[in-house]
């Protein structure tokens, strides 16, 4: 398990912001789309993909399988992101260029998973 020390970084993010979603879960309820039904079981599955992906980014046996899961669930997420964008109660009080600059930050996260497709 010989991985660049980025690889476990973007593991640790993963388990931390999984995590985060025990810990502040009102956060995440607030920002999740109207449309979407079961807000609670929603955010608590979601911090569990979180950290079970970010766990198993560093096994070699399921690394490849748990990326492409993890880019899944960025693109999933992006509803999230631009529901926070319609609505001045989902924006968390954050500015409008912070929203918008999440998107593409998103897209970077995507690549920086698929970079360590088959390393």
């Amino acid at each position: 398990m010989d991985y660049p020390w980025h690889l476990y970084l973007m593991a640790l993010l993963y388990i931390a912001a999984g995590v985060n979603h025990f810990i502040k879960p009102k956060i995440y309820l607030r920002i999740m789309p109207i449309y979407l039904p079961k807000h609670k079981l929603l955010v608590f599955l979601s911090g569990i993909a979180e950290v079970f992906l970010g766990i198993m980014v560093c096994v070699p046996l399921v690394k490849d399988i748990s990326l492409i899961f993890i880019i899944t669930m960025l693109i999933v997420f992006l509803l999230v992101h631009f529901y926070m964008l319609s609505s001045k109660k989902a924006s968390a009080g954050l500015p409008k260029w912070l929203l918008i600059l999440r998107i593409p930050l998103q897209i970077l996260l995507m690549y920086w998973a698929y970079s360590y497709l088959r390393l």
